[in-house]
This record gives structure tokens, sequence and C-alpha cells, in this order.
């Protein structure tokens, strides 16, 4: 009899925490932001075993394009990023180091975002025996920018936005005016909504470690325009949304 195998994606690195976990293993960090030249060039990823049994992963890289409401997988790996080991077995209670450097152009003229997918590799079996495994993927968002560059995040737009199950929230659409790519975590986003008299009906503020919390790191591309829902719900008597970002320190 032959096994059968479910693969369950565990992490989404654009509105993942800073560490991700399931039953099987634990990937840290889940956010890397790398530099094109000097000692920026490379960081660690590590991956814990707290499962009772060994654990073969493999570390694979993809592409992404940015789009104006996410992230699109490309499944192209062009060889920007070395990882090493490539494959490891983690034994029980251990944690294995992974090295991720780039190697691509050193003179981007924008931004380039990756996925690094930390799979956790089926089992063989001894002959005849059957089992279910569950495979757990951690996707670890990896990003580098030009040298010598900082985001310039704005909101350029916002509407109240019912299409979320009836709820009343804030769709704003930020612009990036750089073409280094920039996260609205290290921002705060104030929200000001009004009824159709013009009274204020709602002031929130809502600092980077609440974005990062409630809504991931809300990351812009270099040069990219996106739009982002805001889990803030509007009174219904708002009638128009201001929302406006202040980068961080």
């Amino acid at each position: 009899m032959t096994s059968r195998f479910f693969r369950a994606a565990a992490a989404m690195a654009c509105v993942a925490m800073p560490l991700a976990h399931a039953d099987a293993m634990t990937v840290q960090p889940v956010v890397i932001d790398l530099e094109t030249a000097g000692r920026g060039m490379s960081q660690v990823v590590t991956v814990e075993n707290t499962f009772a049994t060994p654990l073969p992963v493999e570390l694979t890289v993809q592409q992404l394009e940015l789009t104006d409401d996410g992230v699109k997988l490309t499944g192209v790996d062009p060889g920007d990023l070395l990882v090493f080991p490539p494959q490891a077995l983690i034994q029980p209670g251990q944690t294995q180091a992974f090295r991720v450097q780039y190697v691509g152009d050193p003179d981007l003229s924008t931004s380039k975002h990756y996925y690094i997918t930390v799979a956790q590799l089926p089992v063989k079996l001894p002959e005849g025996q059957s089992a279910i495994q569950i495979l757990y993927n951690f996707q670890v968002l990896v990003s580098v920018g030009p040298q010598g560059m900082k985001a310039d995040l704005a909101v350029t737009g916002s509407t109240v936005d019912t299409a979320n199950a009836g709820h009343r929230e804030p769709l704003v659409t930020v612009h990036n005016n750089s073409a280094k790519y920039g996260y609205l975590s290290q921002g705060r986003l104030r929200v000001v909504a009004k009824d159709a008299a013009g009274k204020e009906v709602l002031r929130e503020t809502m600092t980077g470690p609440e974005i990062q919390q409630r809504m991931g790191f809300g990351l812009v591309g270099g040069n990219q325009s996106r739009k982002v829902r805001l889990p803030v719900e509007l009174p219904a008597e708002a009638g128009t949304v201001e929302v406006t970002f202040a980068p961080g320190d």
C-alpha cells in the first residue's frame, strides 16, 4: 500500500509574525532584509525540530511579483539567492542554521523580492506500510533593495469599503515614491472618519506594532502602488474616511 501525504502552507511571510511554528518545526525569522553589498548581504534562518522524530527539510527559492493587492508566485528561481545547506535532516530537539546570501545584481534599479520555502519532506515508510503524513511548508520573505535608499510611503487614496462580509472598513491606496521597498509596520496609520455633515465620528491611530499584529508587515515594493484594507470597523454613519501614514523615526 502506498502512503498519502498532505502538505499544509503553515505561514505566509507578508502577513506573518517574525516567528512561525507548527507541531513539527519552528522557523525564524520569516521576513529578511538583505543588502546588495557588505555584511548585510547574508542572514541566517533557523529551523528547530520540535517533533519527536527526525525532520527532513528542503529550502527552495522563487522570485515574487508584487501586485496591487499582494504578491504573486512566479515559480522561477533566478539564482539571486544562495541557500546553504539546501537540505538537512534535523534531529528531535535540535536546530539547524541555513545561511541565505544575495549573489545577484549589485546595482539594482528597484527592489526585488523572493520566497524561500522551507518544506518538510516526506519520510519513506517500510515496504507494505501505509500512513498519512502531514507536511508543513513555511515561506520566508526575502527583500533586497538598491543600496543607500529609503522607502517613501504615502497614502494616496482612501474609501469606505464594504466588500469584507459587509464590514465597513477603510480601503487605502499606498504608493511608494522610492525604488526601495518599505513596510507599513515601520510607521503609523491615522484613520479619521466623518459623517455626511462633515462631523468626525471616528479617529484611530495604529502604531507600527499594532499594524504588524493586526494586518502583517504591509510590504510595499519599490515604486509600487498597493491597495490595503485596514482592520478598523467604521461606524454606520461614516460617509468618508481619510487615512494618513507617518514613517517611523
